[in-house]
């Protein structure tokens, strides 16, 4: 048997890298396009206010930088098959796929309803596998496709008291990722996720400076993360030096997971 290797790891051109974002227009997504954008690729975000996406796009096409947006629901199969399409009419092309859209809406268990649970898995689980699924012919003909899934430390790593179902959703994300890396590597296709902690988003907003304080107490960084911060770890996934990872998930959490008995001071 003859086994060869590259030997050698390409630099990442990112001026050629057709980038699909969904999720985009807020938060961690609109951070992660940012990224892309700004080291030179053309990037698609997707969402489903057509307000927030063209906000979005005014303030990330800056400099130059090659944005565009997509009305779009993840949780709808059909929509992100037309998500797909038009962003290949788009781009002339993916490279890239960032399922990050998501919801987080808090819910005590009591209190947790059918219609709560659908919603959480139909965006946060369904939409991830049906944004894959459409997105799948056009990263194969990519020749080196990327998929980078946002899941989180909640649900995967730790948990939180009114989020139980979200964590349940965001764990889900992780064992599709294990799976969907078996099915997607003889396309050449990677799959994996990063697991952002606290992010400084539009979501803390109407926490308060105390609930804030302790939250960066709790991570040993001292600072809540950015979502130039995950945006990082999604190109480094997304990047030609990671063309041998597959299947994996990086956490970005400043350190917040690590200590056996959290510091408060």
């Amino acid at each position: 048997m003859t086994v060869s290797t590259k030997g050698i790891v390409e630099v990442t051109d990112w001026s050629t890298m057709k980038v699909l974002v969904t999720g985009g227009s807020q938060g961690i997504g609109v951070g992660i396009a940012r990224g892309f954008a700004e080291a030179g690729a053309a990037v698609v975000i997707s969402g489903r206010s057509a307000d927030k996406l063209d906000a979005a796009v005014r303030r990330l096409s800056v400099h130059g930088a090659r944005v565009y947006s997509i009305v779009a629901d993840v949780s709808d199969r059909q929509s992100c098959h037309r998500m797909a399409a038009d962003a290949v009419g788009i781009l002339g092309g993916m490279d890239v796929l960032c399922a990050n859209a998501g919801i987080y809406p808090e819910c005590d268990l009591d209190a947790l309803d059918d219609d709560g649970l659908r919603s959480i898995f139909a965006t946060n689980v369904a939409g991830t596998i049906f944004s894959v699924q459409a997105c799948r012919d056009a990263l194969r003909a990519s020749g080196r496709g990327r998929v980078v899934v946002t899941s989180s430390i909640t649900g995967p790593v730790t948990g939180y008291a009114g989020l139980g179902h979200y964590g349940a959703s965001k764990a889900a994300q992780l064992g599709f990722v294990r799976s969907a890396a078996l099915e997607l590597a003889p396309d050449g296709v990677t799959i994996n996720a990063v697991l952002p902690g606290s992010i400084a988003t539009e979501g803390l907003d109407g926490l308060g400076e105390e609930a804030i304080a302790g939250m960066v107490a709790a991570i040993p960084q001292r600072r809540l993360g950015a979502p130039a911060d995950v945006a990082a770890a999604a190109m480094f996934f997304a990047s030609e030096q990671a063309g041998f990872v597959t299947g994996q998930s990086l956490i970005v959490d400043g350190g917040q997971t690590l200590p056996e008995i959290p510091e408060t001071r």
